[in-house]
């Protein structure tokens, strides 16, 4: 609907040109498309242009289309935006002092404190585990014969976070109590509770304060255990012990907000991501029998009959195509947040110090201007699959980037790739997947949620 409305231009002759302004309703403006519709919502912003202003939840926000701004508010330009108003009031929901949310000086400290963690060559460390945990869940799948796949996924990358990163064993109970907050974070800042005032208890609200508590319990749980098994013998030189021991330059280290913000940030977002990431590529997996069939050639001549490790990952380079093609096609953060410093300018136009950008990724990777047929399912073509205008030699860095980019970019990003090779690997290795939900409406939420997706499994002859 958005496409035609007519454009305002908020600049007159002789200033500076404002971004396209569509027109929206009396009063609400955007609110209820970006409440309702979200990614469509996006899709219908982009049809404007490449740089388009919009209102909505009070929120004035600047959507951005094109690889090379993103680049330049990424990388080239980076230290004249910051995270923001908008993705800072998310952060003090859950946890203001975690790497994801704060900037400047505290940012960079706590990056270079906690970057060692996730070295390559400690990241390889944990590949056997992956796979060990993952042949598990693809037992206890086999088992049931149909699964939640959404669900079945999340426990599986928790499971493998907290065993490869913090070196623990959640029980079920905690487990659930890490899901049961992400879940509350989702309600609480989705649809129309985004625009309840904050004194007003509704029952999401309540609902979100009782499993934060709960989340905080647990985690205060976790720290005092570590310290005391600490006390008794040497420390497990995971995360935790990083977060617990590890000392800036001055001397000075984490207080107990810090750890805990951190610990819950990798606990949530460090699992959900990776979660929604899997279901997306197991489904796409479970409806195109070509790619079926040349992924299981691959892990044939491969794996033979055994399960991947971290040297099979170079050999394994249709199993990362596949991966990489779904996180294009289902980016599971689907729009990066920036804001500028001060007001400047970006693509010729004015943005002023108080928008929001979004920097749309889903939008971007569907683009056909820099994608062949961008809404298909193709894997072949990280393999120089694309020759034409619109290939590969031809594409912008940034028509590219599920895991942002610049000094920002997710620092699990290594770890993220290789647990996703190494669990599609071991789950198709042995496993046969079917379709129960034929079609999928991913909606906006902390990440691009797929919702329910039932999937019949049985073992591989």
């Amino acid at each position: 609907m958005a496409e035609q409305h007519s454009l305002q231009e908020a600049s007159s002759p002789g200033t500076a040109r404002s971004p396209p302004h569509p027109d929206g309703l009396p009063v609400f403006d955007h609110t209820l498309g970006f409440l309702r519709d979200g990614i469509d919502f996006g899709t219908a912003m982009a049809r404007h242009g490449d740089v388009v202003a919009f209102d909505a939840i009070g929120v004035p926000f600047v959507a951005v289309y094109d690889p090379a701004l993103v680049q330049q508010v990424l990388v080239d330009r980076n230290d004249e935006f910051r995270k923001g108003d908008y993705e800072t009031a998310f952060g003090d929901l859950l946890a203001p002092s975690g790497l994801a949310f704060t900037e400047g000086e505290q940012w960079r400290r706590d990056r270079q404190l906690l970057q060692p963690a996730f070295t390559p060559r400690h990241i390889q460390s944990f590949a056997d585990t992956m796979v060990a945990r993952t042949a598990d869940a693809a037992d206890e799948w086999a088992a049931e014969g149909t699964v939640d796949l959404r669900q079945a996924a999340s426990d599986l990358t928790l499971d493998i976070l907290v065993g490869t990163l913090f070196d623990l064993d959640l029980d079920a109970d905690r487990g659930q109590v890490v899901r049961d907050a992400m879940a509350a974070v989702s309600d609480r800042i989705s649809g129309v509770s985004m625009m309840v005032p904050g004194w007003v208890p509704t029952p999401a609200k309540r609902r979100f304060r009782r499993c934060i508590a709960d989340l905080d319990e647990m985690v205060a749980a976790l720290i005092r255990e570590r310290r005391a098994a600490t006390g008794e013998e040497d420390g497990c030189d995971d995360l935790l012990d990083t977060l617990l021991a590890a000392e800036y330059p001055d001397g000075s280290t984490m207080d107990a907000d810090q750890v805990r913000d951190q610990l819950v940030t990798f606990l949530g977002a460090g699992h959900e991501t990776t979660a929604v990431a899997l279901t997306y590529t197991l489904w796409l997996l479970a409806g195109d029998s070509a790619v079926r069939d040349r992924l299981d050639a691959e892990l044939d001549a491969v794996c033979g009959d055994g399960d991947p490790t971290f040297g099979d990952l170079p050999a394994l380079e249709y199993a990362e195509a596949v991966v990489q093609e779904a996180l294009r096609l289902y980016p599971p953060v689907y729009a990066i947040y920036r804001q500028p410093v001060e007001d400047t300018m970006l693509g010729g136009y004015e943005i002023a110090a108080d928008r929001t950008l979004i920097l749309g990724t889903y939008q971007i990777h569907r683009d056909e201007r820099w994608w062949n047929e961008p809404e298909a399912f193709r894997p072949d073509r990280w393999l120089g699959g694309d020759s034409d205008a619109t290939g590969a030699a031809d594409r912008p860095e940034y028509a590219y980037f599920p895991f942002g980019g610049g000094p920002r970019h997710c620092i699990g990003m290594r770890f993220a790739r290789m647990e996703l090779t190494l669990a599609l690997a071991t789950l198709a290795r042995r496993l046969e997947f079917e379709r129960g939900t034929e079609e999928l409406e991913p909606s906006a939420s902390v990440t691009l949620d797929p919702g329910p997706v039932e999937l019949r499994v049985t073992m591989r002859e």
